[in-house]
């Protein structure tokens, strides 16, 4: 039962007044009871627009005119994001450092080209139609993000300034209520987040305040959360069109002690050859993650087919595309398809859990879930695969278990008739105890853990071993 253990800086900004222009620090910072949404606060406003006002003819000549919103929530601008057009904005997509060239692949196999990006970031532009189904039909991102805009910053008046200069009033309605769900700097002279959302939440209530003529702002429409990311002191500011994290695909309601994200379990299976006709085995199930996404992908079921995005809420993007991209994903699904399929787990309870999520992703006439130790380890076929995500161990005195665990798993795997064993961990002596030298190791990074990614590659169906393999 030794497995089941191992599951078991800088000043704040300062308006003229000389007073910090701060609010409540924290993710999400929201204006409702900070800057004046109430009538009997309206002098706490004008006392606010105006410490800004400093620069205002600047900024306002790079727009169009006092109107140019109304043209972007009826349509009729050539740029705005309902006409589908491609070309039309810049999509962020944040990743797991390790995965950036799986993301790509995948936005390429919609049919966009990916632009320069950054380490954990992928990029491209489209339109509604492509923002849609990019967000029905990816597996590997965190989220998607309208780049609203980028500028440099080293100081708060400038990322005040530069915030309030951004054409906000084009996605967020008079009454709509946005805020920042999350703030990060790296290499950066200004890093603390709270500050950071603080001062960008403030920076747009004064811009919406002004072009939309309103002393108040009520925010009880629909949500628009905001991230905004700091790198070498540049500023980009992003409107995320998921809210819920797209791993939450909407099957695991429950979950073992230590899961794996679906996103992750998605990128690990891309990064083999696996198809849906060989055999796949993953010896540490737990709540079935890996099965499931393996399930999920052979018989082309999108990830996101059945879930909500809150860009749904919004007026802009016309609800056709939605529903477009949605038809498309089924079109491809696969109605009759066999699979050899399995999860083992020590413990009965999370392989309950499996067969549950599996049910609830539509996959479970697919996959054969068992209560195994990795010490049973065995299969009759050839050319199948492992794919599995071992406990890693955090706790001092496992070291030994560890070493068990990974010595049975190696034992099994050799056992095996030209099999492929892909694995990630971030235990020293992985390679250590399974006896085994991997023909590639890829860093990647499970949550906050910088972990491996072992890859032992085995023959491919009708290929002969080469003499002294």
């Amino acid at each position: 039962m030794k497995e089941r253990k191992m599951r078991k800086d800088n000043n704040y900004h300062k308006n003229k007044s000389g007073k910090k222009a701060g609010f409540t620090s924290g993710a999400g910072v929201s204006t409702k009871n900070r800057f004046p949404t109430k009538p009997e606060a309206q002098a706490g406003t004008k006392h606010a627009t105006n410490s800004v006002s400093k620069g205002k003819d600047e900024y306002n000549s790079v727009f169009k005119g006092k109107n140019e919103h109304n043209s972007v929530f009826k349509g009729k601008d050539e740029h705005n994001i309902v006409s589908g057009s491609k070309g039309d904005h810049e999509f962020i997509l944040p990743c797991r450092f390790g995965v950036e060239s799986v993301l790509k692949r995948e936005v390429h196999a919609l049919g966009y080209d990916t632009l320069p990006g950054t380490d954990g970031r992928v990029v491209f532009r489209g339109g509604a139609e492509a923002l849609c189904r990019a967000s029905v039909n990816i597996r590997t991102a965190e989220r998607i993000l309208i780049n609203v805009g980028s500028f440099k910053a080293t100081t708060y008046d400038e990322l005040f300034e530069g915030t309030k200069a951004l054409e906000i009033e084009r996605f967020v309605p008079k009454n709509g209520a946005f805020t920042i769900a999350k703030a990060g700097s790296v290499r950066s002279k200004l890093f603390s987040p709270s500050d950071i959302q603080s001062i960008v939440k403030k920076a747009m209530a004064v811009r919406l305040s002004e072009k939309y003529h309103l002393d108040w702002l009520p925010e009880d429409g629909e949500n628009y959360p905001f991230r905004v990311f700091i790198i070498d002191d540049v500023v980009t500011i992003g409107l995320d069109t998921s809210g819920a994290s797209l791993h939450k695909r909407g099957y695991r309601l429950k979950s073992a002690k230590a899961p794996l994200s679906e996103n992750l379990a998605a990128a690990m299976i891309l990064l083999t050859p696996f198809r849906d006709s060989r055999i796949m085995v993953d010896p540490f199930c737990g709540s079935g993650t890996i099965p499931i996404e393996c399930a999920m992908i052979a018989a082309g079921i999108a990830p996101g087919v059945n879930r909500h995005f809150v860009a749904e809420d919004w007026g802009f993007i016309d609800g056709k595309f939605w529903k477009q991209a949605r038809e498309e994903a089924r079109s491809h699904e696969k109605q009759s398809i066999e699979a050899d399929i399995q999860g083992y787990d020590i413990d009965g309870d999370v392989i309950s859990t499996a067969r549950e999520n599996a049910e609830r992703a539509g996959v479970a006439h697919m996959i054969h879930f068992q209560r195994r130790a990795v010490s049973e380890l065995r299969h009759s076929g050839s050319y199948g695969f492992i794919i599995t995500n071992p406990p890693y161990g955090e706790r001092i005195g496992e070291e030994e278990e560890l070493q068990e665990i990974y010595s049975a798993l190696g034992k099994g795997y050799r056992a095996l008739d030209r099999w492929s064993l892909y694995m990630i961990s971030s235990y020293d002596n992985a390679e250590k105890y399974l006896g085994l030298r991997p023909d590639k190791v890829r860093k990647i990074y499970n949550g906050m853990i910088r972990a491996s990614f072992y890859q032992y590659v085995g023959e491919k169906p009708g290929k002969r071993s080469q003499p002294g393999k």
